[in-house]
């Protein structure tokens, strides 16, 4: 069974760093798409960023573009979102997700997506 695990959330003041990790259990991520994806309290789950199976191709949301990077590994299975500059907005769940293998483009919308990790914590706060 295809499952994602997150990994890496925490408290961190306002301009820290973190990094989030996506890794896959029971299939390989190889020549899957990834998306990260967030959501706070009252706010619909928001598209963060994905990445092409092969790494080349990525997309941000406008809020985190030159702050948030994503990258992966697929000798390790796992795909990372580094998130630098950190800001009190951008608290919220962090969800990695898969979508149905055919699809190898791009996407931000949580539609795409039907594999959802369990989600890690992200809280920007002094």
């Amino acid at each position: 069974q295809l499952q994602l695990v997150e990994s890496g959330g925490g408290l961190v003041q306002p301009g820290g760093s973190l990094r989030l990790s996506c890794a896959a259990s029971g299939f390989t991520l190889d020549g899957y798409t990834i998306g990260w994806f967030r959501q706070s309290p009252g706010k619909e789950r928001e598209g963060v960023s994905c990445i092409n199976s092969s790494g080349g191709t990525t997309a941000y949301v406008d809020s985190v573009k030159g702050r948030f990077t994503i990258s992966r590994d697929n000798a390790k299975n796992t795909v990372y979102l580094q998130m630098n500059s950190l800001k009190p907005e951008d608290t919220a769940v962090y969800y990695c997700a898969a979508p149905y293998l055919p699809f190898k483009g791009l996407s931000l919308s949580p539609a795409q997506y039907p594999y959802w990790g369990q989600g890690t914590q992200v809280t920007v706060s002094s």
